[in-house]
């Protein structure tokens, strides 16, 4: 298993079985400092430091959705397991289905996943760009935002196809997303996004 922190990389004990749960059952075993965020990748785990810019934007997104879905239908950080190999996000933002249920093990279902939102971080937005939006393509999420803090703009993705998303467009903070053809079905004003 390979943990990323930050920019370093530490090897730990790996076998060839691995599973995502037990992969999660040693991040927990695992001295994680106070206030990091732990997710897998492709089967490599990432840890990056919360911080206050993220946070606003998280809260910022969440209490526009607010608005128009029930606070049960949204989550944040929150273990979904997606496809691909050993891929267990933890989505900045996340919106299930009105008729979401949990699977077996108590965990929310990828296929119930409509919207989601990431805000990028230095050491891991190239995940956001890169094999989460393929992983969230493939899951069919409808509607995936990419929050850019440190270049102030929005990447929304729509139609997914495959491990693609069909259709992009861009929005500079200060700008109105409009979601209002998605399942999140709101106008999101970025004007209070912070930059990082």
């Amino acid at each position: 298993m390979t943990v990323v922190e930050s920019d370093r990389i530490h090897m730990a004990e790996s076998d060839d079985e691995r599973t995502l749960d037990d992969m999660f059952e040693g991040l927990e075993r695992m001295p994680v400092p106070e206030g990091y965020k732990a997710e897998i990748v492709g089967g490599h785990i990432f840890m990056s430091p919360q911080r206050d810019t993220h946070w606003e934007i998280i809260l910022d997104i969440v209490e526009q959705l607010r608005t128009e879905h029930p606070r049960t239908r949204i989550k944040s950080d929150i273990r979904i397991d997606f496809p691909g190999d050993l891929n267990g996000f933890a989505p900045d933002v996340a919106m299930l289905r009105a008729d979401a249920g949990k699977n077996a093990k108590g965990q929310w279902r990828h296929q119930d996943v409509e919207f989601v939102a990431e805000v990028i971080s230095r050491s891991t937005g190239m995940n956001d760009y890169g094999p989460k939006k393929a992983a969230y393509a493939a899951a069919e999420v409808a509607a995936y935002l990419i929050v850019d803090p440190y270049i102030g703009r929005c990447v929304l993705h729509t139609q997914p196809k495959g491990e693609e998303y069909t259709v992009e467009a861009r929005f500079d903070f200060g700008e109105t997303v409009d979601l209002t053809g998605t399942p999140a079905g709101i106008q999101l004003d970025t004007s209070a996004f912070p930059r990082d």
